[in-house]
């Protein structure tokens, strides 16, 4: 459980940073291009490394706190674990699906006019392009930033860390069959290697260091002096390492970004609703059914609701192509996810009242034993 405290500056205006920093990456790519287009060249199995640098340092200092006898405790409660599977692949990936096609195939098709020519050299109309990028995004369940979104909502760290475990096997069996279905092509090729590669770099690599200087330091310093100073000393990495991944991001993206605002606006309609309806169903219905604590029904919501864009990202590259609407929509993604999750943080913050035996350190988490329907962990 996370540890009672204030919060920085960091993170206390934490949203404020992030525009800034969407604003100083699409900046920095469109006055200098040659470095954001050679830092971008730098990548293994279209995975980039400066990206996957940054968010090493943001997934370490969260990875050294987690106390793997809590992982143990956490791996023998399955209804958290349970609800997140259910809401990652029998729903999410439909009512992307539908949602996408609503909007982008339907109610904004007249503001998305004109064709593209694929990697495979198929015409095909823009907007069906856009709605193949969304399906990419909604079949791809975080797998790293979701651990950050958990820390800033004080959910349960060690159970976060099972369920993405869980969801990056999950998604090596059905991300292919999935994507293929609702692409509605007979064949999807996908970059396994682009896959696993994420997954060792975003977390593997920062959970064994973690796990190795938590045990180092506790053995070396003890137990006192890793939590008063060591983790002091770290507390703000995360942040930083953050807000320089997504001054990176934008850099490589932004010239797509300003050249595209009103697609930017009808992309990321459905992509915001389709993110608020996730999370609110497991947050506010499946989390009562299931009823679930606050710091497991947090980390369980926001798992669903928050997407692993650097895989959507690469898998519409390597499939349409750099300059296709479909690698564009996945751009969107990341443009609204941060700032949108940040909400999600203050609201699960500002609504753990509902959950009973939340005795977390903020200004709204006190239980409140009249709330009608009040939930009661078992």
């Amino acid at each position: 459980m996370p540890e009672n405290r204030k919060l920085s500056i960091f993170e206390k205006y934490l949203t404020l940073w992030v525009i800034v920093c969407i604003g100083a990456g699409i900046g920095l790519g469109r006055i200098l291009p040659n470095v954001a287009l050679k830092l971008d060249s730098l990548s293994v199995y279209q995975v980039s490394i400066p990206i996957a640098v940054c968010l090493f340092f943001m997934m370490y200092p969260i990875m050294v706190k987690i106390d793997f006898a809590e992982v143990l405790k956490a791996a023998k409660t399955p209804k958290p674990v349970a609800m997140t599977l259910f809401i990652n692949w029998a729903i999410k990936p439909f009512t992307m699906f539908l949602i996408a096609s609503f909007f982008l195939g339907y109610l904004f098709k007249d503001y998305l006019p004109g064709t593209e020519i694929l990697k495979n050299g198929q015409e095909v109309e823009l907007w069906r392009s856009y709605i193949a990028g969304s399906i990419l995004l909604g079949i791809a369940p975080c797998t790293a930033m979701v651990l950050m979104w958990s820390y800033l909502a004080k959910g349960n760290d060690a159970l976060t860390l099972v369920m993405v475990a869980i969801n990056s096997l999950t998604m090596l069996v059905l991300y292919a069959p999935l994507g293929g279905f609702l692409l509605d092509i007979n064949a999807m090729p996908i970059p396994w290697q682009t896959i696993l590669f994420s997954v060792g770099i975003y977390v593997a690599l920062p959970l064994v260091a973690g796990y190795f200087t938590r045990k180092w330091i506790i053995k070396s310093k003890g137990l006192e002096w890793f939590q008063e100073k060591f983790l002091h000393w770290l507390t703000p990495v995360s942040i930083i390492a953050l807000l320089t991944t997504l001054i990176l991001l934008f850099s490589f993206k932004g010239e797509i970004i300003t050249r595209n605002p009103l697609t930017i606006l009808w992309i990321s309609i459905p992509l915001f609703i389709q993110t608020i309806f996730i999370f609110a169903l497991g947050y506010f219905v499946l989390a009562r059914i299931f009823r679930l604590s606050y710091q497991d029904a947090a980390p369980s919501a926001m798992i669903g609701a928050s997407n692993h864009f650097e895989v959507a990202i690469a898998t519409s590259v390597m499939l349409f192509g750099l300059s296709s609407g479909a690698a564009l929509a996945t751009v969107v993604g990341v443009l609204i996810e941060v700032p949108l999750m940040l909400m999600l943080v203050s609201i699960c913050k500002k609504t753990c009242f509902m959950f009973k035996e939340c005795n977390l350190s903020l200004p709204h988490c006190k239980t409140n034993q009249s709330f009608p329907g009040k939930l009661v962990t078992e």
